[in-house]
């Protein structure tokens, strides 16, 4: 018998109203970004859920793009964020905005003042904020709040028409002063601004609310369950009243639920701190390698599989929470170690001379690409006389647990030979310059000899110094030091910028990754996972580290 997977509380939803007949047919899903910023992590999760719900239950989702508020919103937020959707693998089936449904919005707003449950409010935002109330106070009608039905249905028009300076008008639905929720104390549907939007131009002077917009677009196109974050939740009582009030019952009314955000530690996830981070030139861009957005973690090497293997771990709930980005870091190792081919690079270099290997000579060793694989393929990697190797790989004198080479020992260079440490040369400030060795001639790795079967106690990684190629190589940390740099509302997060958060070196990868363009990604043996920058040229190969073979910040912080 196959063990039943179990639902998430969103699921059990589902299957309910399908239970009580709701049409499997006529399910349909959303997800609703606001062109004003790239999207990052938390909104990965909730495309994981929407798209995910969408090939389950084998119903279209569509990417519906909430922009009634030109003052914040561009194309290229649009076109940033219809990138990242598909790269992280989904397909919507609509590509909808709520500005398509700006003149039926308006027809309705009509009709809502034709019976006089909405009106305009002439008073200032800081009055109205006054007549607002308090959460334990009840707040006081408007002035405005009896205005005849032809004076607002004649200044609703003329607010549309642009005859008023923005913040003069406002239509707000009219239905509880004194309600508990204080969101339903007349908010406001309609406000001026007259602004440039980048898909209407100039045809409106007036915007709809997102609380106004939101269910009745959701409603137009048939969403069967519209999922929101958490904070959404009091909004839901108004969403419910908006659809009341216009609900024709031969259609689908949509439902909204909501879930808990997943915030990440060490980052922010606020599109409002991510774009303060981008103006403020505390990160390059937008998709700066360090940013939690998914057109960063994409240029920093992460895969589309490793986020939606990260999104379906940390599962959706109904209670927010940190989770710690090292269990994104495991899931991106993960994938990686399956599909990144290894390779050699040195990035702490010092020289190592082969004494004995003939001067002119160079051979082809073959080495596997990964030994994960399930047909094993190999490439050809140079060797010569002279090499570079990792410093931190050699020590004059070591203690019994440095399995490396010293002056002495023999250590096994990777599909190559065994080599022995002789002797150093160093320049007038003590620095080792130069390591001397010499090779055993029979012990070429692979050939099968009883030489290349010796047991030595390490391996270590190389790359020959005539056939090496440089490389700008960026090292990234952790943004922020604190594991919730914006969870104290006292502290300004940006007080929490680590300034090691970017290390710039060069290192010589070898030959084979010459060709390799933006977006590869490779394993740097012993060393990390790396991926090819988009500033990487033919002239110049820039690479960025994606994440180290092993969680080293568990043992820092466990050490803290």
């Amino acid at each position: 018998m196959s063990e039943e997977k179990s639902l998430n509380f969103i699921e059990q939803i589902i299957e309910e109203d399908l239970k009580n007949g709701f049409p499997k047919g006529k399910l349909r899903f959303r997800f609703p970004p606001e062109p004003n910023g790239y999207l990052h992590v938390g909104h990965a999760s909730a495309i994981c859920l929407n798209f995910g719900l969408g090939i389950e239950y084998q119903s279209p989702v569509n990417l519906r793009f909430d922009d009634t508020n030109p003052a914040k919103e561009e194309q290229e937020f649009v076109d940033a964020i219809k990138r990242d959707v598909q790269w992280l693998g989904f397909q919507w089936d609509e590509e909808r905005f709520a500005s398509d449904y700006f003149q039926e919005l308006y027809h309705w707003a009509v009709e809502f003042i034709k019976k006089d449950k909405a009106y305009i409010d002439s008073q200032s935002s800081e009055e109205m904020a006054k007549q607002k109330g308090t959460p334990t106070q009840v707040g006081t009608n408007s002035p405005f709040r009896n205005r005849s039905v032809e004076e607002n249905l004649d200044l609703f028009e003329r607010m549309k028409n642009g005859e008023f300076p923005g913040g003069t008008h406002v239509l707000r639905a009219k239905i509880d002063m004194a309600s508990t929720n204080m969101l339903m104390r007349d908010p406001i549907m309609y406000r001026i601004l007259h602004k440039h939007h980048h898909r209407t131009g100039d045809t409106w002077c007036i915007y709809p609310m997102y609380d106004w917009a939101h269910g009745e677009s959701d409603y137009i196109e048939g969403i069967s369950h519209s999922l929101c974050t958490l904070e959404f939740l009091p909004h839901r009582e108004l969403y419910d009243w908006f659809l009341d009030q216009i609900y024709d019952s031969s259609k689908v009314r949509p439902k909204q639920r909501e879930f808990a955000r997943r915030n990440l530690s060490h980052t922010v996830v606020s599109k409002r701190k991510l774009l303060q981070l981008v103006q403020e030139v505390h990160v390059t861009a937008w998709d700066d390698p360090r940013m939690s957005t998914i057109s960063g973690m994409r240029r920093r090497g992460y895969t589309p599989a490793s986020i939606r293997n990260f999104a379906k771990t940390i599962g959706i709930a109904k209670r927010t929470n940190l989770i710690d980005v090292s269990l994104l870091e495991f899931c991106v190792r993960e994938d990686l170690n399956k599909t990144a081919p290894r390779v050699m690079a040195v990035l702490n270099p010092v020289k190592l001379v082969i004494t004995n290997y003939p001067d002119s000579q160079e051979e082809w060793l073959e080495a596997e690409n990964n030994p994960e694989e399930e047909i094993l393929t190999y490439r050809k990697v140079p060797f010569s006389k002279e090499l570079y190797i990792e410093r931190e790989d050699f020590q004059e004198e070591a203690n019994k647990k440095f399995f490396r080479l010293t002056l002495g020992t023999e250590v096994r260079l990777k599909n190559a030979y065994i080599i022995k440490g002789e002797n150093v040369i160093k320049d007038a400030e003590g620095n080792i310059t130069e390591i001397h060795a010499s090779y055993d001639v029979d012990s070429k790795s692979g050939s099968g000899t009883e030489a290349s079967q010796r047991k030595v106690k390490g391996t270590i990684h190389w790359v020959s110094v005539p056939h090496a190629i440089e490389a700008e190589v960026r090292i990234y940390d952790r943004l922020f030091t604190h594991e919730n740099p914006d969870g104290d509302k006292e502290v300004d997060f940006k007080e929490y910028i680590n300034p090691n958060s970017l290390e710039v070196i060069t290192g010589y990868v070898e030959p084979s990754l010459k060709s390799a363009q933006p977006e590869y990604k490779f394993q740097f043996q012993r060393l990390g996972y790396f991926c090819v920058d988009k500033d990487s040229s033919a002239e110049k190969l820039v690479f960025n580290k994606t994440v180290g073979l092993r969680d080293t910040w568990a043992k820092v912080e466990a050490k803290e």
